[in-house]
């Protein structure tokens, strides 16, 4: 019967050897992968039809439309939101395509926590992995 040392150490060689293939996978097919996440880019049409938006890998704003049939209803506010919300649609769509990119050498959970900057979420899994809970 193995004790719970031997059963720690045997977790920790399995989440070694499980890092030291991934690592090597990450120097084959990184480069590719990050280059095609890097150029991911999403475009959104809000709910009305009236604005659109092109967003890139960080979120970021490349372009914006909007239909000259805005100004039949002037309402700032409303193209505001209509705007913000677009945004924030295509820019969750972008961060569903990087997490697709990379999902064959980073699980999809790992990948939304960096990506969502959720420390306390990476931290507890790889405090998990190194307990030895693969």
């Amino acid at each position: 019967m193995e004790s719970d040392a031997e059963t720690h150490a045997a977790g920790l060689r399995a989440y070694t050897e499980q890092l030291r293939t991934t690592f090597l996978r990450l120097q084959d097919e990184g480069a590719e992968l990050h280059a095609k996440a890097r150029n991911i880019q999403v475009s959104e049409k809000s709910r009305d039809g009236l604005v659109s938006v092109t967003v890139g890998s960080r979120g970021e704003l490349i372009r914006l439309d909007i239909d000259p049939r805005i100004y039949r209803r002037p309402d700032a506010r409303g193209l505001a939101d209509a705007i913000t919300e677009t945004v924030h649609r295509a820019a969750a769509r972008v961060q569903e395509q990087i997490i697709e990119v990379f999902e064959p050498l980073i699980p999809a959970d790992q990948m939304k926590a960096h990506l969502d900057g959720d420390l306390e979420t990476v931290m507890t899994q790889l405090a998990d992995q190194m307990g030895g809970r693969l």
